[in-house]
């Protein structure tokens, strides 16, 4: 097998708070993502999702662990060198208005990705390539003298999709691309990211709360809560026969028209400045026992490729 792209070993995130200790944000997660492949993230708001991917991007320093781009750790490398593989990994933040600056016009926002990183070899101009790439997105040229607030959300995503793609990145972190979207528009933003990994190679960590979205574009899941990876594996086995009763309870709440019997999630997920001793989801697992308090599980596979930390990991089809 290749080596993987991108590599995140053993990462954690802590944040001190005054007066009340520390937050564990992230906590010792670890996976691989292949070229031209796209890794599924999910979880409920709070796990930790964002958070690792600002880590992965060097928004964020890592307490301890590593960001490895093809063998190079990016936190330990010399800025100059860092910026200049920072261009070969780039994110798509949630809010599309937000993440532009609303003073700047569309071609100054994708154009300010040519100057700091370099344009492309035979385009030309900073126009022309601006031009090339908002027409690869689905926009017209001649939104380039827009400002962000005269756009849709749905374009204003695609603007954000462009101003990532300037420096031809090989890895895109979608960090919930479609959850401030209508239905419709979601639609098409999703279309258009599979499109631009089928014509460009890239690889995509896609970060998201929604399982129904993750299982329209995933090759692989990977299920958080509380800060760590809880299972992983590829998207058939996943969806299709969870091993995390947390993994069974999100897939009971997704919406179908031939629904099974429910399992029920229960209560909320606890402060990740006190988790409970044990296995952090042991509070509102149906299935836990008194052993899943003693010590947190290990992420182990269950089947060839397929892991999950659970003590007593749940067997058969999804409900």
């Amino acid at each position: 097998m290749s080596e993987p792209l991108l590599q995140a070993e053993r990462i954690v995130k802590r944040y001190p708070v005054r007066g009340a200790g520390v937050v564990h944000a992230v906590r010792d997660v670890s996976f691989e993502l292949a070229r031209g492949e796209t890794l599924g993230l999910v979880g409920e708001s709070g796990c930790g999702k964002s958070t690792l991917a600002r880590t992965l991007v060097c928004l964020e320093r890592p307490t301890s662990g590593r960001v490895l781009l093809d063998g190079a750790d990016l936190a330990a490398l010399p800025e100059r060198r860092r910026r200049a593989l920072r261009g070969r990994i780039q994110m798509v933040f949630q809010d599309p208005f937000g993440s532009l600056n609303p003073r700047m016009s569309v071609g100054e926002l994708v154009g300010e990705a040519f100057r700091v990183h370099g344009l492309p070899a035979g385009s030309g101009s900073v126009r022309a390539a601006v031009g090339e790439l908002l027409e690869l997105v689905g926009l017209e040229p001649a939104l380039a003298s827009h400002h962000p607030r005269q756009l849709s959300g749905g374009q204003r995503q695609r603007v954000a999709i462009a101003r990532a793609l300037a420096p031809r990145p090989e890895v895109l972190i979608c960090d919930e691309p479609t959850s401030a979207l209508d239905v419709s528009v979601q639609a098409q933003i999703i279309a258009l990211l599979r499109r631009l990994r089928a014509e460009l190679g890239i690889a995509y960590l896609f970060i998201s709360h929604d399982l129904a979205v993750i299982r329209q574009v995933a090759d692989r899941v990977a299920v958080m809560y509380l800060g760590r990876i809880v299972e992983l594996g590829p998207d058939r086995d996943v969806f299709g026969a969870p091993a995390h009763p947390y993994t069974r309870a999100l897939l009971a709440a997704v919406p179908s028209l031939t629904p099974g019997p429910l399992a029920r999630l229960d209560g909320e997920a606890p402060s990740p400045l006190d988790p409970p001793a044990g296995c952090h989801f042991r509070p509102r697992c149906p299935r836990a026992q008194p052993d899943c308090g003693a010590r947190l599980p290990d992420l182990v596979d269950t089947a060839p490729g397929h892991a999950a930390a659970c003590l007593f990991p749940m067997e058969g089809s999804s409900c």
